[in-house]
């Protein structure tokens, strides 16, 4: 067998593309993307580095991002459990994320090594390590989403070891500290020059805040800073994550101390999610905002990256037919949503971080996996198939008339996110996220 990160694909990644070939015979042009989506991350953004770890890049920018590398390779779980190549790779992915949350577990991206790459003049506590410090509740989210999803599919516990559990405290401290962030943080982040959403205001803190039990984030999975700082949807994922972190503490480490901090760190979260991040909307009724400062302000709005409000079900947080979500749902794939943008060409969620009427493919990926309505999700693949510029690849955003106009050539988390949509419409059984029984 070839090795993971050769270039090659392997074996079991080559009969899952004939596979899907098949059932696409009709869609020859989705079964090309499927091809290229799923074998992007393997083919062009992997490094198997000395230590056994493995680096893997974001696409076209050579850093690791903590959120982006465990969505690249999400897809191949559902080979893990008979490749164990595959298994290994996802396993020391995983590795080098613990490593990289060792170093700063407030940075969201990495160098390969200490090589002073990356936003060395940003105003915060850099290294040469540090690819960019913009502190992000996903970033600490998504490595331990990944390991978790890794045991319960294959069984495996070897990625659970003293590292992994030390990582764990780690992210609970910090969560615990980031309550009273206003009080009790070390952290501050300025950049000089740059757009507004790309630093945080009074002097690196960010906007003023509350107390609400929510855990505070400097800034949202685009990388853009928060307006109010406590983004619901990471702490939905957070409150997902430490359900994770309690099984595995029961479970694999038999520690109860560990057990019972991680589930009172979730109910303060939770209770505060319920208490400060619902609003009531006089078109769409009880919904979820997307930002609050505990001090009675809101952020009414989704933005195409993930954790978003749109991705609850699919993060595990909460049933597909939850009314809550249900009527966010409407609400953000509306007009009233300011990042919603209906063109000539397709009709979906952008983001702040890209240009007004831009459209994003992970976005539009994000609402087929989380829709019921099979008319929806043949018209969401209709649009991925229509607004790839000839690709034959996925991208970060697109103008809604003029798709040939769009950002990143080379985006590999927007390729992996579509071939777990490809995967779900052809019926594979896709990890998810939801907390699973023993």
């Amino acid at each position: 067998m070839n090795d993971i990160g050769d270039g090659v694909l392997p074996l079991s990644v080559q009969q899952l593309i004939t596979e899907v070939e098949e059932h696409l015979q009709e869609r020859p042009k989705l079964a090309r993307m499927f091809k290229n989506g799923i074998s992007n991350t393997l083919t062009t953004t992997l490094k198997p580095l000395e230590d056994g770890t493995v680096f893997v890049i974001t696409g076209d920018i050579p850093a690791m991002w903590l959120r982006d590398s465990a969505a690249q390779v999400r897809p191949y779980l559902i080979l893990a459990n008979k490749d164990e190549a595959l298994s290994d790779l996802v396993t020391n992915v995983v590795k080098r994320q613990i490593h990289y949350i060792h170093l700063d577990p407030y940075a969201n991206a990495f160098n390969e090594e200490a090589n002073n790459n990356g936003h060395q003049e940003d105003k915060t506590q850099m290294t040469a390590w540090i690819w960019e410090r913009k502190y992000e509740i996903d970033s600490l989210c998504y490595p331990i989403q990944l390991a978790y999803l890794l045991w319960r599919t294959t069984g495996r516990t070897d990625h659970f070891e003293e590292h992994f559990q030390k990582a764990c405290h780690i992210i609970m401290t910090l969560w615990h500290t980031e309550q009273r962030h206003s009080e009790q943080s070390p952290y501050t982040f300025e950049r000089v020059d740059c757009p507004e959403s790309d630093t945080l205001p009074h002097e690196g803190k960010g906007n003023p805040v509350g107390f609400t039990g929510m855990t505070w984030s400097g800034f949202r999975p685009s990388d853009d800073a928060c307006q109010y700082g406590y983004l619901i949807p990471s702490n939905m994922f957070a409150v997902v994550v430490l359900g994770y972190m309690e099984q595995i503490a029961s479970e694999v480490y038999q520690d109860q101390e560990w057990v019972v901090k991680a589930s009172l760190l979730k109910t303060q979260i939770q209770a505060g999610i319920e208490q400060y991040g619902i609003v009531d909307h006089p078109e769409f009724g009880r919904m979820y905002a997307y930002e609050t400062d505990g001090l009675g302000n809101h952020n009414l709005m989704d933005d195409a990256n993930v954790p978003s409000l749109l991705s609850l079900p699919y993060l595990g947080y909460c049933a597909l037919d939850d009314p809550l979500y249900q009527n966010t749902r409407k609400f953000i794939l509306s007009q009233h949503n300011p990042y919603y943008y209906s063109g000539t060409a397709a009709q979906g969620i952008g983001s702040p971080h890209t240009p007004p009427h831009y459209i994003w493919h992970i976005s539009l990926a994000m609402q087929a996996l989380t829709s019921q309505d099979q008319q929806e999700i043949l018209s969401l693949l209709h649009t991925l198939e229509q607004t790839d510029a000839g690709t034959d690849f996925l991208h970060e955003g697109f103008h809604m008339d003029r798709p040939e106009e769009y950002t990143r050539e080379w985006f590999s988390w927007a390729n992996s996110l579509f071939s777990e949509v490809i995967l779900t419409y052809c019926g594979y059984t896709v990890p998810s996220g939801k907390i699973q029984s023993s």
